[in-house]
């Protein structure tokens, strides 16, 4: 009998970021993304033109650092402030999927008058009337 062949086993590949989870994020993500590349790009060509100049290093570099502590603290507030109003938005699509769930209810019990056809309710109640009264029948029939 021929030997089984074992299965090649492929390395797994590495982890992969999660996608973010909407257009807001995802754009969110870029948005962050440019604004490094940015920096980075500010920080290079500061730095070829303080040789060129002949700046002080060290002063330029205080100032580097200064900069990029005065961005950070930017794009914090910056994400602070849409995460407060992406909440309200979850909120008020919260309430207005609520208010169109009762509207669409209303329809639908209007529609079930007018087409004189029980509601689920009703059909409840007789069925607990008719459940009593068959008690009430058993009871006299002893």
């Amino acid at each position: 009998m021929p030997a089984k062949k074992k299965p090649v086993r492929r390395p797994r590949p590495a982890a992969r970021r999660r996608k973010p989870k909407s257009r807001l994020d995802r754009t969110w993500k870029d948005t962050q993304s440019a604004l490094g590349s940015a920096e980075a790009t500010v920080e290079k060509r500061v730095k070829a033109l303080l040789e060129r100049s002949g700046v002080d290093t060290r002063h330029a570099t205080e100032t580097l650092v200064a900069w990029r502590h005065r961005l950070e603290h930017e794009r914090k507030k910056a994400l602070k402030q849409v995460e407060g109003r992406f909440t309200v938005l979850q909120a008020r699509a919260k309430e207005e999927r609520r208010a169109l769930s009762r509207t669409v209810d209303e329809a639908v019990q209007r529609t079930l008058v007018a087409l004189n056809i029980p509601s689920r309710h009703e059909v409840q109640e007789l069925t607990r009337r008719l459940e009593e009264l068959s008690q009430k029948i058993d009871r006299f029939r002893r």
